[in-house]
């Protein structure tokens, strides 16, 4: 029997390593966008995984596609240490984004500076990450240098209806969605998923542009440095409301310890936020597909991004007074 003293202090200490931990304290560093550009929609400006930047009105029904823009630089560090991984981290968080929008990944284009080894590897990684995706790497700029390497890449994708955190609203289900086959790096909160995955990576991130094209998910954020819960937090940033997160519901990888998949960047991982209702509809494709999905909460209107196990709950943030981003509405 489980010693609820003892389960409620286990809930408590991963609530206060979750607020205490260096990627999500990183991303108030944001709020430097604000300082400089202002507030500015979340539509169509900083705080969701892309931009709309064009819609092109197809006939008289009103109906068009939705061009997304989205950008990725790579820690220099990463790119020095393991530049052929760099360039697939780049095409992968670039990938995650448009699909995060509710966007088809059409392109990316690169910058890469560099020793011309380095440009090579890097590259390389690009070029098989594009293949897996099935985007196109359509240019980019290269200066061939000796110093400190620097990585960044640029997708465009295209979408018929758009997820954003302006779309969460209170009383709609939070779905999460991961590919729970793979294995954590050894030197990197990173889960990758690419030998398991390979040959269907292009269709799981394409599942998200389906279910946001039915009405079955109208808002989305990937899961990537921030980890789940910061993720998570950021999602409900604009709105500030509130959900808790029922931790026996989650797709997990069997042997992960839940401290390191919730701080963790997986391959594939996605939260959705799904209108009452639509449930079976949103879980429908992924599962068709071999993934993890799964309700684990509902949007309300507490602001109090918690966490529960079994009949213990703890709050791991209040947005109604803590700034995640601290990005200008």
């Amino acid at each position: 029997m489980v010693n609820a003293s003892n389960h409620s202090a286990e809930l408590d200490g991963l609530a206060a390593y979750l607020r205490a931990h260096p990627a999500l304290r990183a991303k108030s560093e944001i709020k430097l966008v604000s300082e400089v550009l202002g507030g500015s929609s979340w539509v169509h400006g900083p705080g969701d995984d892309g931009a709309v930047v064009l819609t092109r009105q197809r006939g008289s029904d009103g109906v068009g596609d939705q061009v997304i823009a989205c950008g990725e630089a790579l820690l220099p560090a990463f790119v020095a240490a393991d530049p052929y991984g760099a360039g697939v981290a780049a095409v992968l968080a670039n990938v995650n984004d448009l699909a995060a929008m509710g966007a088809i990944p059409v392109a990316i284009v690169d910058t890469i500076v560099g020793s011309p080894e380095l440009a090579r590897e890097a590259l390389r990684g690009m070029k098989d990450a594009c293949e897996w995706y099935d985007v196109t790497l359509v240019g980019g700029h290269l200066t061939v240098h000796d110093g400190a390497p620097a990585l960044s890449a640029f997708g465009v994708g295209s979408a018929a209806a758009v997820l954003s955190t302006t779309h969460v609203a209170a009383g709609q289900s939070l779905v999460v969605v991961a590919c729970t086959q793979g294995e954590m790096r050894a030197d990197f909160p990173f889960f990758r998923s690419f030998v398991e995955r390979r040959t269907q990576l292009a269709d799981d991130v394409r599942v998200l542009a389906s279910v946001a094209s039915s009405g079955a998910c109208v808002a989305a954020k990937d899961i990537s440095m921030a980890g789940l819960v910061g993720s998570l937090a950021m999602l409900l940033e604009w709105s500030q409301l509130g959900v808790t997160v029922d931790l026996e519901q989650l797709p997990r990888p069997p042997g992960v310890a839940m401290k390191d998949w919730l701080t963790c960047f997986p391959a594939y991982g996605f939260l959705l936020c799904v209108p009452r209702g639509r449930e079976a509809d949103c879980l429908a494709p992924f599962h068709a597909r071999g993934l993890e999905a799964a309700v684990v909460g509902l949007i309300d209107q507490s602001g109090l991004l918690a966490l529960r196990s079994g009949e213990v709950e703890v709050t791991v943030l209040d947005l109604t007074r803590t700034r995640v981003t601290g990005l200008a509405r």
